[in-house]
């Protein structure tokens, strides 16, 4: 307990007190704070909290930048430390990694990097995992870009994230891009946790319109599967606009580690999500959001607020 509480101090010690940083600057940071309460029908209830803590420091005169990233939580996909609990008080450093950015979006990022180079999908992996090894996107125009990740994702516990680089056994292969200005896909190939599978995804976003999507992992060989669907959209309640994102996702049996990976994994079968969030105190710093989820005959009910420093 002590020495995670002494990580989360040394790491924020390495940013300035200074809470916002001009664009001159060199160096930058943003901390988010989250606390929750979580309700789930087959557990204790418990609350919990989250502290995610981002630094870059850009090399003068040059394209490179030197990044970070901490949280708390002790797992590939969970960043939430229970309040209460003795064995869950963690604060560990993933991502540290030098970064180059190019023209049109696209970068090369070396070390222990992020698991996504933009936004995540249901059925993409964890945000707050980590990859050792290197990305390289490569924008073909401002439309399309070609992504290539060769690496390391071994062990699942974050107290690991840093150790040596052993062996070769993470590679994804992706093409994204806009079919037209209302469309846009992905498609992956990948190996990892000893398998393969192919990744696909398709995204519908008309003016004035939710934005639905369609995502599909399939097991190369073998029947499993995992399809998420979805809509995106938002509504004003109470004078104040709320964004919600509401999916039914499907998990075949025996999938493998790759769905208990992913950003938004309930549990093998049938689910049902509802999530959403709206500022509050008119403040684009403060935050409530909540989570209902529906999977296997049991719910869980999440409610929490955050604020973010920048």
């Amino acid at each position: 307990m002590a020495a995670s509480r002494f990580t989360l101090i040394a790491f924020l010690l390495i940013i300035p007190m200074h809470p916002v940083f001009s664009a001159d600057d060199n160096l930058e940071y943003k901390v988010q704070t989250q606390l929750r309460f979580d309700d789930r029908s087959n557990r204790e209830h418990r609350f919990q909290y989250r502290v995610r803590a981002y630094s870059a420091f850009h090399i003068p005169n040059s394209k490179w930048s030197i990044n970070a990233f901490g949280v708390t939580g002790n797992e590939f996909s969970s960043s939430y430390n229970t309040i209460d609990s003795d064995i869950s008080n963690h604060f560990k450093l993933r991502h540290i990694y030098f970064k180059h950015t190019g023209a049109l979006g696209s970068k090369t990022e070396i070390g222990v990097i992020p698991t996504y180079k933009g936004r995540v999908s249901s059925s993409g992996l964890a945000k707050d995992g980590w990859i050792k090894g290197a990305r390289h996107v490569y924008a073909y125009s401002s439309k399309t870009k070609f992504e290539m990740v060769l690496g390391e994702l071994e062990d699942d516990q974050a107290e690991t994230a840093l150790d040596a680089f052993k062996k070769l056994n993470y590679v994804e292969l992706e093409m994204s891009s806009y079919i037209n200005d209302v469309s846009s896909y992905e498609i992956s190939l990948e190996r990892m946790t000893q398998a393969n599978f192919v990744r696909a995804e398709y995204r519908l976003f008309l003016a004035h319109s939710p934005i639905y999507s369609f995502e599909l992992i399939s097991r190369v060989s073998t029947s499993k599967t995992k399809v998420v669907i979805g809509i995106e959209d938002s509504l004003t309640l109470f004078a104040t606009d709320v964004a919600y994102y509401a999916y039914y996702s499907y998990v075949s049996d025996n999938f493998g580690a790759r769905a208990e990976l992913t950003e938004d994994f309930i549990t093998t079968g049938h689910g049902l999500s509802i999530e959403s969030d709206t500022a509050l105190f008119n403040s684009k710093n403060w935050k409530a959001f909540a989570r209902f989820d529906l999977f296997d005959q049991n719910s869980r009910f999440i409610l929490g607020v955050g604020y973010t420093f920048e």
